[in-house]
């Protein structure tokens, strides 16, 4: 079984062919009939038939809460003849969580941080009025609580040059960044699908729902399509992102911290 393990669900590599021939490899049969939870000191883990599964680091796939939990469940019981890791993403952020973020907390800390100081929402387009429109009511919101809310007041720049945000924003909104490994590595994986920092703890502190954060961070790119059209191999790619997000919206929605 650690071999299954391993092969699916290990970090993707850096080298792009080497990621290609990873997909090109055939599913493997599904080999189990039951998917159970159980209590154990880790916290509530999957078992397939009894056996309990393992991440690729070979530590218990075990979820804090029963209601995380039961998500991951259900990704193994809704396998079909094969198991496809890429239908899996909530297992493949708890492999992530259990064997790298619980590892190394502080570089995923400042990971996250690094964006609050070049957020996608600070930068504004020039032009055309529509989309000026469309960036300032989908971003504005987010904004204006993180002003309101946590004295945090970014400053808007028009274009691409780069503009130094305040300090006291950027530190007020880095000690909103939790501790706990679950919720911090489903943050940054929020962050880095969306761009923006500000909407991942916009999302985990409840000021925005996951439909609306989803729909900010792509104003430009939904704009860009309504002007030249869809792609369907964009659509695609951003059908699979939005599974990643969802799965580490949940962990937020969830997981409490601590």
């Amino acid at each position: 079984m650690s071999d299954l393990f391993e092969d699916f669900f290990a970090a993707s590599p850096a080298d792009p062919n080497e990621a290609a021939k990873r997909t090109m490899r055939p599913l493997r049969r599904r080999f189990y009939a039951e998917v159970s939870l159980r209590e154990t000191p880790e916290g509530v883990a999957v078992a397939l038939d009894g056996r309990p599964v393992r991440t690729p680091a070979r530590r218990p796939l075990a979820f804090p809460t029963a209601a995380i939990a039961e998500r991951g469940a259900a990704e193994w019981q809704a396998q079909g003849e094969t198991i496809d890791p890429g239908k899996m993403p909530l297992t493949r952020l708890a492999n992530a969580i259990i064997d790298a973020v619980v590892e190394t907390p502080d570089e995923v800390a400042f990971e996250i941080a690094r964006y609050l100081g070049s957020d996608l929402l600070v930068y504004r387009a020039e032009g055309p009025a529509r989309l000026v429109d469309k960036q300032s009511r989908a971003w504005d919101p987010v904004l204006a609580w993180a002003r309101d809310r946590h004295g945090a007041r970014f400053v808007l720049v028009e274009g691409v040059v780069f503009a130094t945000q305040p300090e006291h924003a950027v530190a007020a909104m880095r000690r909103l960044i939790p501790a706990g490994a679950w919720r911090l590595g489903a943050l940054h994986v929020v962050t880095a699908l969306t761009g923006s920092a500000l909407l991942g703890l916009a999302l985990a502190e409840g000021a925005v729902t996951a439909d609306e954060a989803w729909a900010a961070a792509h104003v430009d790119e939904d704009w860009n399509m309504e002007l030249w059209g869809h792609d369907e191999q964009a659509l695609a790619r951003r059908a699979h992102r939005r599974s990643e997000f969802d799965a580490a919206a949940a962990v937020l929605e969830l997981v409490p911290e601590g």
